[in-house]
């Protein structure tokens, strides 16, 4: 019987909502859900998701059996076909959202009057990143998980709502973490 195979966003194992779910750290978190997923799925990770992960987990507490568990595979950016009507959308997508960011500076200008320095911009900051971060697809590292769960015809696993959006827009079915358990 073959393998399904599964793409893994760091988000599985940084989210403490969703890592929590399977120990009390990240690295802990990395080791069980991998061990679990091991036995019934072929699974991956591109490179510079690893490199990303690197920057939550220390690897040195990751038994090497568990690490050689996960194929590093680099998506074949240059020929995997998107269609237009996806790159259309994120273009629409992120123009709105530097019009929404745009939006949140002019009101961070307007209660400058009442406020300190320091809370407008840490203000200013959560406002933004909400506006322009939450719910797309925004770094490398997203791109290519999407671009090889398309490539491999691979499911992906994930609980960034941006992937998510952006992956059932390319018809890639998404496990949440909460989900895996009885996959």
């Amino acid at each position: 019987m073959k393998k399904e195979a599964v793409v893994i966003d760091t988000s599985t194992f940084v989210n403490p909502a969703s890592y929590k779910l399977f120990a009390k750290t990240p690295e802990e978190a990395f080791i069980n859900i991998i061990d679990l997923l091991k036995r019934r799925a072929k699974l991956y990770m591109p490179p510079s998701v690893m490199e990303e992960l690197a920057n939550f987990i220390d690897y040195t507490k990751i038994p090497p059996s568990t690490l050689t568990s996960v194929s590093r595979k680099p998506p074949r950016k240059y020929e995997i076909k998107l269609p237009a009507l996806f790159i259309y959308e994120l273009i629409e997508e992120i123009r709105a959202r530097v019009n929404k960011g745009l939006r949140v500076a002019e009101k961070s200008v307007r209660k400058t009057k009442n406020l300190d320095e320091r809370d407008i911009i840490q203000s200013l900051r959560q406002e933004y990143r909400l506006a322009l971060r939450e719910g797309i697809i925004d770094s490398k590292e997203d791109a290519d998980l999407i671009i090889l769960a398309k490539e491999l015809k691979a499911k992906l696993l994930t609980c960034d709502k941006g992937l998510i959006k952006w992956a059932h827009k390319l018809g890639i079915e998404c496990l949440l973490p909460q989900n895996i358990k009885p996959l």
